[in-house]
């Protein structure tokens, strides 16, 4: 598994399973998250790296979304760490079996109910945030996808909202995609935000994203459920 410092409190940790999985810790008032939890083999590592790192023990989990590549380390990690794990209210039920993911006949119990809470929010449905990073319900890829940024470092933690290549921003894989222009919607947050750097599960780091968002917009802009 790779491991890349990514800004000065988060760090990649990365493995290659036909296409890279990458997942996150980040380190900022004196707590350790990890943001998804990629693939069951990547559990060891991912709390070998938190010992070595020497910034505490792991505080939560925060998911990006539900789909079995972004939630496989969590059972062997909880054997170890009994920690919260949060998603957001309207992805649970598709990752808990109570409904199908859109495109998919069939249900997936990913994490059973006990395990996952709704990521907080407040009175008026903002989500709040957690360990240095602010959520964004970021939907199109799955129902209650959502993306993080750490505005301190300027980087935002946009699990599947894209992948990347050659540095620019490219779409969600299509197959796995419950509503592409929903995605491509959801893009804007980049315009809203302006981060530094991106960093997608299924790709590399993008810098300045800001510079080209119009274009993938416009590029994708025709596309239809």
């Amino acid at each position: 598994m790779k491991i890349k410092q990514v800004s000065e409190h988060i760090w990649s940790l990365s493995i290659w399973m036909l296409i890279p999985v990458h997942i996150w810790i980040v380190v900022d008032e004196g707590e350790v998250t990890l943001v998804d939890a990629g693939i069951p083999k990547m559990a060891k590592r991912i709390l070998k790296f938190i010992n070595e790192l020497k910034k505490g023990q792991l505080t939560r989990i925060l998911l990006t979304h539900g789909h079995s590549d972004h939630i496989g380390a969590i059972k062997p990690i909880l054997h170890t760490s009994e920690v919260p794990v949060y998603a957001h209210r309207i992805e649970i039920p598709y990752m808990t079996g109570d409904l199908p993911y859109p495109k998919r006949k069939k249900l997936e119990q990913n994490v059973t109910k006990e395990v996952v809470r709704p990521l907080p929010e407040d009175e008026t449905g903002h989500l709040l945030s957690l360990g240095g990073l602010t959520p964004y319900h970021t939907p199109g890829h799955s129902p209650g996808h959502v993306a993080y940024y750490h505005e301190k470092d300027q980087v935002l933690l946009a699990g599947d909202l894209f992948t990347s290549k050659k540095g620019k921003l490219h779409r969600p894989m299509s197959m796995f995609t419950a509503d592409m222009e929903e995605a491509v919607n959801s893009s804007a947050i980049i315009k809203e935000l302006k981060p530094k750097k991106v960093e997608v599960c299924h790709g590399y780091t993008v810098l300045n994203p800001e510079d080209h968002i119009e274009e993938y917009i416009e590029k994708l802009g025709d596309i239809k459920k």
